[in-house]
């Protein structure tokens, strides 16, 4: 599967709070928070979920992964999600080291796979 996933019974709005928190205890600081329904709304258009995807990024990493494959470029920044479906609010990410598999680079495999973990305990934790 290419993305990890988590359900909450917490509201949209406080799963974006409580996630950006954990983020930044691993040093990933959100670059934007996009809130699809006020900008599809904006744009004159009827779009009544509550949806929010933020872009990541860990300054750091997005240095070491950049300096042993440029190619990781097309991957930056990390995607969290975070929106209601059926009344559940799910929090979710596309996986690093399924993106990354794709450079069939062991070594950039191993940072992915690092990431993926720190990101994916920082999901769980804000639930």
């Amino acid at each position: 599967m290419f993305h990890y996933t988590v359900e909450t019974s917490k509201s949209v709005q406080v799963a974006v709070q409580d996630v950006q928190e954990e983020l930044q205890k691993e040093k990933f600081g959100v670059l934007w928070d996009f809130d699809v329904q006020d900008t599809l709304q904006q744009k004159g258009y009827e779009f009544t979920d509550s949806y929010r995807i933020l872009e990541v990024c860990n300054p750091g990493e997005a240095k070491r992964v950049l300096e042993q494959q440029p190619l990781v470029s097309y991957f930056l920044p990390c995607k969290v999600v975070v929106y209601e479906e059926d009344g559940v609010t799910k929090i979710g990410m596309p996986k690093p080291t399924a993106l990354f598999n794709l450079l069939e680079d062991e070594a950039i495999q191993a940072i992915g796979r690092d990431i993926e973990e720190r990101m994916t305990s920082c999901l769980n934790k804000a639930c």
